[in-house]
This record gives structure tokens, sequence and C-alpha cells, in this order.
């Protein structure tokens, strides 16, 4: 990966400056983005500060990060819950807290890695151009997310369901607690999504951004709190889009500390978001193929304690 450059503005005041660059960044650790700051790739309105430096808000800050080393994906033995498996892809019910891609920060106990052991094939596709660093992995989802995910096991069958998932022929249905109940029982928010350019670990609705819709259903508001349980269908698929939307609208996910409240009311270890409902062409049969995971025991308690 070649260096990067990013200019960014400070959005908070009294934010030390490694809190703010950490936020910045995906998989790096507090250690590393201070290490940045010292060794001068960290610049606030032109100028060298230090790791501690309070931000007053509203200052220019330019960030290098340097080339990162390329990692070699190692095979673990992690268990996965297999829903569906065959020669050409497999249906994982990923539980939260699982990284999809080894990174800086998560080298090991990532999804890709748990693959790789159980699949050795894969490591057949890690010097194809088409394919990259994805070995297998179609979509992903959030750390934080649970639920069905669909790797391909041969590189026509991932080249097949990406194609797919570009035509918007594959269906997405999440189920979400929310904070606050949506103004209408259903839905569909039609709001073009971009990288904020303040935080940029974080999308914002911003104009000019991708095209972005989800449709939403509330299916449960008997909750403390003006809360509801809500289905929410992809129509496209940007990242983070259903937590951008949602908080857009004013109704955030429950446990969800970027978008949603930093200080959260519940305590929770992880955001109410579960990838409930996946369905594809099979990419070799052309059969369609429709799995559905219920919410995970964590979840169904918090519900109840909210009741």
């Amino acid at each position: 990966m070649p260096e990067e450059i990013l200019s960014l503005v400070a959005d908070e005041p009294n934010q030390r400056l490694d809190k703010f660059v950490l936020a910045q960044l995906d998989g790096f650790s507090r250690a590393q983005a201070q290490g940045l700051i010292r060794n001068g790739c960290v610049l606030v309105d032109g100028a060298r500060q230090k790791t501690g430096y309070k931000l007053k808000g509203g200052e220019r800050i330019t960030l290098r990060v340097p080339p990162r080393e390329e990692t070699l994906v190692e095979p673990e033995d992690i268990p996965l819950t297999i829903v569906y498996e065959d020669e050409d892809l497999v249906v994982i019910d990923k539980r939260a807290g699982m990284v999809a891609h080894p990174g800086p920060g998560n080298e090991t106990g990532t999804l890709v890695n748990a693959l790789l052991a159980r699949y050795p094939e894969l490591a057949d596709m890690i010097d194809d151009p088409q394919v990259g660093e994805r070995l297998g992995i179609v979509h992903r989802l959030d750390r934080a997310t649970s639920g069905l995910l669909v790797a391909a096991r041969t590189k026509p069958a991932l080249l097949a369901l990406m194609a797919q998932f570009q035509a918007r022929t594959v269906d997405k249905v999440y189920l979400a607690l929310l904070e606050k109940r949506p103004e209408s029982n259903r839905g569909t928010i039609d709001a073009p999504i971009a990288r904020d350019p303040r935080q940029r670990k974080r999308m914002a609705v911003r104009r000019g951004g991708k095209p972005a819709q989800t449709e939403f259903e509330v299916l449960d508001d008997d909750f403390q709190g003006d809360r509801a349980l809500v289905r929410l269908k992809l129509l496209t698929g940007r990242t983070h889009q259903i937590r951008a939307h949602m908080a857009f609208i004013g109704c955030p996910v429950l446990g969800d500390t970027v978008y949603g409240r930093r200080k959260q009311r519940v305590r929770m270890k992880r955001q109410f978001l579960h990838a409930h409902e996946l369905a594809f062409d099979h990419p070799v049969s052309g059969e369609r193929m429709r799995f559905v995971s219920e919410l995970p025991v964590g979840l169904r308690s918090v519900m109840e304690k909210l009741r």
C-alpha cells in the first residue's frame, strides 16, 4: 500500500491529538498513532505537536500514513458456525467481534485466517490479481455486527457472487434495535453516503456521495425509552450504510458509539445490528438460495431487559 496523505479538520474541542489520529486509522493501536505524531507524520495547522496536545476544534490536521508492510496470512483453526457449504461456497453465521480481513492491530483471529484453515485451497488465490486480498470474502460485516455472510471457495464462484452484489440482485436483510422509533412504520431512506471529512473512519450522508437506499419496517416498539426493533433491507451496499442512515433520521442503532451516543445508556459490548436474512443465486447451478439467522441470545436478552 503506498503512502497516504490525509487532510482533516478537528471536529471537537478538548480532544487529545493522539485520540483524534487513532479515530482516523483502521486497525492502528494507540501506540502506533502516537508513533506517527512523534515521527512528524502529523501536523496541526502546519506545525508538529505532542501526542497529548489538546485540540481547540477547527484546526487543519495533515496526516501522513506511511506504507504498511504486507502481512502473511496464516491459517488458524478458529471455530465457525457454518450454515451451508458445498464445493463452491460457504455461508457463515459470523459472531460479533470477528474481523473479516487481517490488518494492523488485527493480524490474527480473523475470518480469513479461519477460512484458510478450513479450506486450504483458498491459498491458491493469494497471488491472483483479480482476487487480491479477498481470499473468498464476497462482502463484509462490521466487526461488531453478527449474522450471515457468504464466502466463495473458488475464483469463478467469487467473481460470480461479486457480480450479483454489484448488480444488486442479492437480498440482505438486517434486524436492529434503534434508540428512537422512526416517525413512520415503514419507509425508504434515499440519501447519498460519503466518507466524513472530519472523521475518516466514519461515513456520513453528504451531497455528492454515492447513492444509498435503505428500506425499514418497524416490527416491535414495546420497549423503554421509545426504542424500536426494525427490519432493514439494503437496496445498496455502502460502508456503514445502515448505521449512517439510521443516525441521519435521528434513530441510531443501540450500542453504536460511532454514529449514536458515545456514552450509551444501555450497557452493551456491541451494537444491536444483526444480518438476519441473505439470498442469492448459486454461482454454478443458478438456484435461488435463502438463509435466515435468528437474533443471538445476547441480543434477545437485551430486548427483554428493555421491555
